[in-house]
């Protein structure tokens, strides 16, 4: 492991390797092909038309790709930036806000500033910290579990399109975990384009229009989508994203990133991007020796993976295509599939601590009913649950 010291923003700028446009490609096919279904169907859920779920893919595209390079050359660090997948599930897991989609755009604004305040303001970054790890799990685990029952569902509804799907991830997951996905939506685009003759896919456009979308602002998107998406954004992704980080002997300091991967979600959010993070599996692959021998290299992995990135935005049409063609469960069960490794990692996480189990399991719960009061979400009400419970255990002991 390189030590930090020798790694530096002032260090000089390696030559790029072949390693390191490697590593990039299967960063950026990694990252967009085993989740793309999962941000459409986010977008989906809180109102957005095909057209401006589209514009959305894109934004979030584009702007991890830009953000990546920009990180990274600032840095010479190889600082991965992806978009929040956990967010996007979370979404998915959503009821469409009072409002529609232009109420979601003004709850993504607010996330965006949420994430810059907490690289700026240190006292509000060690707050959001100081939620309990199992409950920010446990929130985590609820917003996950209704896509990861997709497969299951999947298989008896459309069996001939599920099974192909499912068999292949399965297979090519025991040979190389990180591709599984991305074959699984490649078997899966092959089986809608049969199946429907072409149609849209055939008339698919390659990039879509960035659609722009005046923000509205309401109290229930505030704290039913604004809130929750902060929180297992910084919980899930950004916090882990600087994990690897640190673990392969590179250190930035946390607040500079977290306020700049805000400010290119306030910037994607007018476009219906919900929100760009720290990346955890894509970053292990462009931080990790694999990527070059030479740790002072690796950033060019994140240099090429975010120029890969903003070519798949430019071709985010025909992803929506895909997605919009499929039967929604075929879709819902592929996201399902990219999201089981998250979901075991958070149910894990969640009741590691036997003290605080019990609050987590009900955090759990809550979030998975998706229950709703006031239009407000249930993961805000299994985050509240949760702390309750803890409030009451401590009261109980005095």
């Amino acid at each position: 492991m390189p030590d930090s010291s020798t790694i530096s923003a002032h260090g000089i700028a390696a030559r790029p390797s072949f390693a390191t446009v490697s590593a990039g490609l299967l960063a950026a096919v990694v990252g967009f092909a085993s989740s793309f279904a999962v941000v459409l169907q986010g977008l989906i859920a809180v109102g957005a038309s095909p057209a401006e779920a589209a514009s959305g893919l894109m934004a979030l595209s584009i702007s991890m790709g830009l953000s990546g390079i920009v990180l990274s050359i600032w840095h010479r660090m190889p600082i991965s930036v992806a978009w929040s997948t956990p967010g996007a599930a979370l979404l998915a897991s959503t009821q469409m806000p009072e409002g529609g989609f232009p109420a979601a755009v003004g709850a993504f604004l607010v996330c965006g500033a949420l994430i810059v305040a907490a690289g700026f303001i240190r006292p509000f970054g060690r707050a959001v910290a100081a939620i309990p790890a199992p409950l920010a799990n446990a929130m985590l685990a609820g917003v996950l579990l209704g896509l990861c029952l997709a497969p299951v569902e999947a298989v008896a509804e459309v069996p001939a399109l599920a099974l192909p799907v499912v068999a292949v991830w399965l297979v090519v997951g025991r040979i190389k975990r990180l591709l599984a996905i991305p074959a699984a939506v490649v078997v899966a685009a092959v089986l809608v384009a049969y199946s429907t003759d072409g149609g849209a896919l055939g008339t698919a456009g390659l990039s879509p229009d960035a659609v722009f979308v005046a923000p509205a602002f309401s109290f229930g998107a505030m704290v039913g989508i604004a809130l929750p998406l902060f929180i297992v954004t910084m919980a899930s992704q950004n916090i882990p994203g600087m994990a690897v980080l640190n673990v392969n002997g590179y250190r930035p300091e946390p607040g500079r990133l977290f306020w700049s991967t805000g400010l290119f979600s306030l910037l994607s959010a007018p476009f219906g991007g919900h929100a760009v993070n720290l990346a955890a599996i894509t970053a292990a692959i462009c931080a990790g020796p694999d990527a070059d021998p030479d740790p002072a290299r690796r950033y060019w992995a994140v240099v090429f993976a975010g120029i890969f990135y903003c070519a798949f935005g430019l071709m985010a049409g025909l992803a929506t295509a895909l997605a919009i063609s499929a039967p929604p469960i075929l879709i819902e069960a592929v996201a399902g599939l990219a999201l089981l490794g998250a979901l075991a990692a958070s149910i894990s996480a969640a009741l590691a601590d036997e003290s605080r189990r019990e609050a987590a399991l009900v955090t759990f719960l809550v979030t998975a009913s998706g229950t709703s009061f006031f239009g407000i979400s249930g993961a805000f009400w299994g985050l509240v649950a949760g702390l309750c419970m803890i409030a009451v255990a401590r009261f109980a002991q005095r």
